[in-house]
């Protein structure tokens, strides 16, 4: 990639100190990780922070790491990771406790001094907080995803690439005034969920397994639960159990792929932490545009991506082997209907199985 030479033409000093700002949600932290990974690589003695939901802050630091100091396998980007509860303290935005929450949050955003920061987000609230940390420069995209983000900003980046992964790239060249290469990400190491991972898959004789995820942020990217049971009872006869991974809210979902496996598939909940663990052993994921495939593909794990209405070209797979599977029928959009779309629906569940035998078969060569 190489930045806009208008962009570019003034260049900042070398930058040591830099804050990213990317509240949410998981698949979005997991697309601004690369563009991360790659200006802690450019910028090597600079201080970088992220500010980041509380919700999501395992996705760069492990819970017993510290937030600020030397950097770790626990916590291997960043040198300070930042906290904010925006839904919470929406919630109770006339609470004293609130308003004292949010203080303590704002005086440890500007404690560092930071000269620069980006906004990957480019929502109304993260230019706020990246305006709120008191950054001299600002940098963004000229096209964010809320239009009254571009006013905060000093420096708007005509950012390019069909994958957002690439477009956060891009944006993350014009901050360090040179091309660069798209990296490996790092996501933290718990030794101890690790372990605990091992030791159960061990337990239940999972050496080879395949991670299902059957949630979805919302309806219409949905492939109905029964489908995926079917999957994993169809992969048994082939000698590959099935984990089911699934969050808060979605018992019964799971619970159907269960009983349409016939006994194929074991659900497993986990934490933020424990899902790092367990999807680096996993030999294939398979789900739709949720963050726990964002993760796989970060991970760099093969993943039978299933996608209904959002365009795969922008938010697919990055980065690892992967198929895709999805019908010329479902239109582009990000409308949060609640019902399956309808091209989501034509994918069969024999359509992934063959997906999922083909990577697997590739996987042994």
């Amino acid at each position: 990639m190489q930045p806009d030479a208008a962009e570019t033409s003034t260049p900042l000093p070398a930058i040591r100190r830099l804050l990213i700002v990317r509240l949410g949600s998981m698949g979005d932290i997991l697309h601004a990780l690369p563009a991360a990974t790659a200006l802690r690589k450019a910028l090597p003695e600079a201080m970088i922070g992220w500010v980041v939901e509380e919700r999501w802050a395992e996705l760069l630091c492990t819970l017993a790491e510290p937030r600020t100091g030397p950097r770790s396998p626990r916590r291997p980007v960043v040198d300070q990771l930042h906290t904010v509860d925006t839904k919470k303290w929406r919630r109770s935005l006339f609470s004293p406790q609130t308003w004292e929450r949010m203080g303590a949050s704002l005086s440890e955003l500007r404690a560092p001094n930071y000269e620069v920061a980006v906004d990957f987000q480019g929502a109304a609230r993260s230019a706020i907080l990246a305006r709120l940390s008191e950054a001299p420069e600002i940098y963004g995209a000229m096209q964010p995803r809320e239009n009254v983000a571009s006013m905060v900003y000093t420096r708007q980046v005509i950012t390019s690439g069909a994958h957002v992964v690439e477009q956060n790239l891009s944006l993350a060249e014009v901050v360090a005034g040179k091309p660069l290469e798209t990296p490996a990400v790092e996501l933290p190491r718990d030794d101890r969920a690790q372990k605990q991972c091992d030791d159960r898959l061990r337990q239940d004789e999972m050496s080879r397994f395949v991670l299902l995820n059957p949630g979805a942020g919302w309806g219409a990217k949905q492939w109905p639960a029964e489908r995926y049971g079917i999957v994993a009872k169809q992969l048994a006869a082939d000698g590959v159990k099935s984990l089911v991974n699934f969050g808060p809210g979605e018992e019964i979902l799971v619970k159907a792929v269960e009983v349409a496996s016939g006994g194929a598939a074991k659900a497993v909940g986990c934490t933020l932490t424990q899902l790092i663990s367990l999807t680096r052993r996993a030999r294939l994921f398979i789900g739709g545009d949720t963050g726990p495939m964002h993760l796989a593909a970060a991970l760099r794990v093969p993943v039978v991506a299933i996608f209904g209405p959002t365009n795969p070209a922008r938010n697919g797979p990055f980065g690892t082997r992967s198929i895709v599977l999805r019908n010329p029928l479902s239109p582009t959009t990000h409308a949060r209907t609640p019902h399956p779309d309808p091209g989501l629906l034509e994918i069969s569940a024999a359509d992934v199985v063959a997906a999922a035998q083909e990577l697997l078969r590739s996987s042994r060569d």
